[in-house]
C-alpha cells in the first residue's frame, strides 16, 4: 500500500489503524468519509506518531482525538 497517495482507501486505512491502536471507544465518530482530504498530510503525520508509541496517557488520547476532529470536513 502506497500511503504517499491521498486516496479514500488510504484515508480509511489510516483511520482504521489509528482507532485500532488507540482502542477508541467512539471509533464510529471517525468515519473516513468525514475526513477532509486536503488534510491528508496531517492525518499521515498523526498515524506515524501513533504507530511509534506503545502507550498513551489520557491527556495524549484527548489531544489526539481533538487533532483528528480538526481534520473533519466543515
Amino acid at each position: 500500500m502506497d500511503l504517499s497517495k491521498n486516496t479514500p482507501e488510504n484515508i480509511e486505512y489510516l483511520i482504521g489503524q489509528i482507532t485500532e491502536k488507540l482502542r477508541m471507544v467512539n471509533a464510529a465518530a471517525m468515519k473516513p468519509e468525514s475526513i477532509n482530504n486536503e488534510m491528508y498530510e496531517e492525518l499521515l503525520e498523526i498515524h506515524e506518531m501513533v504507530m511509534k508509541k506503545d502507550h498513551f496517557s489520557p491527556s495524549e488520547m484527548q489531544a489526539l482525538a481533538e487533532e483528528i476532529g480538526r481534520l473533519r470536513k466543515a
